[in-house]
């Protein structure tokens, strides 16, 4: 009886489980603090590049 609760105790499984969890937080953390970081800049690059394309006399978009 004993060595099986040993046996149970033992068990690590669900360790790997915790660590692959934790790795896709951070990941997604990185994912979401670049997005706040640098979607304002891809943004604006985005409306100028349309503007640009709007307009027929292109001559502030050089």
């Amino acid at each position: 009886m004993i060595t099986r609760i040993r046996r149970t105790l033992r068990r690590d499984e669900g360790a790997s489980a915790v660590e692959y969890g934790l790795l896709v937080a951070a990941i997604a953390a990185v994912i979401v603090g670049v997005v706040f970081l640098l979607g304002g800049k891809v943004k604006d690059a985005f409306t100028k590049t349309n503007d640009c394309m709007a307009t027929p006399a292109a001559t502030a978009c050089k």
